[in-house]
């Protein structure tokens, strides 16, 4: 049987639902996936993993079992077990194929198939993701902003509000957890041809000088973006795992859009505060940035 691709609820920030359990499939690992036609659960992304997976419940019958791991997997137009991960051979969305949320299990749950699964997500996990989540996406618009005089020329790419991306285009990984987002960035010889600079100028110190005033003109900006209690939304075109969902966030200085797959804060006022920690590495082919959130 070829599973139809999951409907997945969590983008308007829904942590609990109802859905009937369409199969139960043994992992490699010794664990099960519980397949659902709908889902609250946020799966690890296994192309782009920077939001680790919800956790939580799915109670059956009044039986309550663990959720201690979400997955992406995927199922080919000939049906079989879901493949996870690196096992997946197609681009993420292929029309072809069936893309699943996968309810990870410890232990066997038995036959669930056709009984409807109350799904509760945990919620404190949930929100502290979702605060690093919205957290970093403000950090990459704060930082191209500080980065902008730095271009000798036109990179081709920019943010919403015109400035040179930085972000997208110096980005090597961007991991979140409960308690941060982390970016880390490459400086080497593409960036530059780029008409990205580090470098000293008669108009900047090297970037390795200015760290400690681009760190402080990046906060500045957070601070008085969390002060302005921007809402944030995310646009969501259909319902399935796959679609192309967007970050909304209106800032003062205008609506920013970053394509996203996570999940995220309603509002700013939600944080009482968020910072960032710029790092460059001894050689200077590397800028990190550990961005801290603290909830309200």
């Amino acid at each position: 049987m070829t599973l139809p691709t999951t409907h997945v609820s969590f983008p308007a920030g829904a942590v609990t639902g109802e859905s009937p359990v369409l199969a139960v499939h043994p992992l490699a690992d010794g664990r099960y996936a519980v397949v659902t036609e709908a889902t609250p659960f946020h799966p690890l992304d296994h192309t782009w993993p920077d939001q680790p997976a919800d956790l939580g419940t799915l109670t059956v019958d009044g039986t309550e079992l663990a959720v201690v791991d979400c997955l992406t997997g995927a199922v080919g137009p000939e049906g079989g077990a879901p493949l996870v991960g690196a096992e997946i051979p197609v681009r993420r969305g292929d029309e072809e194929w069936s893309w699943l949320v996968l309810h990870v299990l410890d232990t066997d749950p038995g036959d669930l198939a056709g009984r409807t699964a109350v799904l509760t997500v945990d919620t404190g996990r949930r929100a502290a993701l979702s605060a690093s989540h919205s957290g970093c996406h403000l950090l990459a618009l704060a930082l191209n902003a500080a980065l902008g005089p730095r271009w000798r020329k036109d990179p081709g790419r920019s943010d919403a509000f015109g400035n040179p991306d930085f972000d997208s285009l110096a980005m090597a990984s961007s991991v979140m957890d409960t308690e941060a987002s982390t970016d880390t960035y490459r400086l080497g010889k593409s960036l530059k041809k780029k008409g990205f600079t580090a470098d000293a100028t008669e108009e900047f110190p090297a970037l390795a000088d200015a760290l400690p005033a681009l760190t402080e003109a990046v906060n500045a900006r957070l601070a008085a973006w969390v002060a302005a209690d921007a809402p944030v939304r995310i646009e969501v075109p259909g319902p399935e795992l796959t679609a192309r969902r967007q970050w909304h966030c209106e800032l003062p200085e205008g609506g920013a859009r970053i394509f996203c797959g996570g999940t995220h804060l309603h509002h700013l006022g939600e944080l009482a505060e968020l910072r960032t920690e710029l790092r460059l590495s001894e050689d200077g082919t590397e800028l990190v940035a550990v961005t801290s959130p603290k909830r309200a």
